[in-house]
């Protein structure tokens, strides 16, 4: 009986769970990309970086690892919008939308790397097929010693798209590039993907 009368009042006491602000905040700009979110077990959020040079939507590591990953989203419907008012424009270059998610991918690998080359690779169709996606790279970075990367030795960016709706990418951050680490970046792979 006193077993009950425990279980019973840490029950009572037991606050409701808050919604994190900052995944409320992700999913909402996720959802506007065409994208879903679903938190991961066993990770938590942490702070986003924003600086000068690097910017990202949301963070999240997974207590206990030398691991983050950070993410951005990003619609291109009104691109498209543009796109279409003005790709026939005489003497008008216009960029296709769907190729913004390389140029993005590009960029945040130039900005953490410590070389001028790093590891590129198309995404296999089979796992473009998981995350409902149309087109993928990733790049495997050697990082610079970075304080905005919590000094961080490598990174591993999924750049995912999906045509006429939007793109992501994830950069998995690591001071090992061993088998843990791609462990621990399979219990997150399923929380992303197109609607």
């Amino acid at each position: 009986m006193h077993f009950n009368t425990i279980a019973q009042n840490k029950a009572k006491t037991r606050q409701p769970v808050v919604p994190d602000h900052q995944v409320v905040t992700f999913k909402k700009l996720a959802e506007d990309a065409g994208i879903s979110f679903t938190m991961p077990d066993n990770f938590k959020s942490i702070k986003v970086i924003n600086s000068e040079n690097l910017s990202f939507d949301y963070a999240m590591t997974m207590p206990g690892h030398t691991f983050e990953i950070l993410f951005n989203v990003q619609s291109v419907k009104p691109d498209w919008d543009n796109y279409e008012h003005n790709k026939n424009t005489p003497g008008r270059i216009v960029p296709n939308p769907d190729s913004s998610y390389l140029d993005a991918s590009q960029a945040q690998a130039a900005t953490l790397s410590a070389e001028s080359k790093y590891f590129v690779r198309n995404v296999s169709p089979h796992i473009l097929t998981q995350f409902n996606a149309d087109a993928g790279k990733t790049y495997l970075v050697n990082l610079q010693d970075l304080p905005e990367t919590h000094h961080y030795k490598y990174a591993l960016i999924f750049a995912l798209e999906k045509n006429r709706i939007g793109y992501f990418t994830a950069v998995c951050l690591t001071n090992d590039k061993g088998p843990e680490f791609y462990r621990t970046i399979n219990q997150a792979r399923s929380c992303i993907k197109f609607n």
